[in-house]
């Protein structure tokens, strides 16, 4: 039977050999994906690529992919006298205020 020692000196080699694999696996990992990209570059130029062709976006650390596209938003109220429209966000336009003021409500200028 092993002595206390013993085991925590085997336990103590395991985790070195752990370690240098797991450097090893890290540098496999880079390698390979250094020529992997190297490959896409070399495709993608050939091809005359970019990408936006792939329908992409270029993501980095931070990036989830849930974010706001920037694209404009359907007007849901019309002014029927100039024909002036409103999202329904940010500030309401005078013509808003000035109709809300009057006593009509947002429900008269729904599109």
């Amino acid at each position: 039977m092993s002595t206390y020692q013993e085991l925590l000196s085997q336990k103590a080699a395991l985790e070195k050999q752990r370690a240098d694999l797991e450097q090893k696996i890290e540098e496999a990992r880079r390698a390979e994906r250094s020529g992997v990209i190297s490959q896409i570059k070399a495709l993608m130029q050939q091809h005359g690529l970019s990408l936006a062709d792939l329908g992409g976006t270029k993501s980095g650390p931070g990036k989830s992919g849930k974010e706001r596209s920037g694209g404009k938003v359907a007007p849901k109220y019309r002014n029927p006298v100039t024909g002036d429209t409103w999202t329904g966000r940010g500030l309401q336009p005078k013509w808003v205020q000035a109709a809300l003021a009057s006593g009509k409500t947002l429900q008269d200028f729904a599109i």
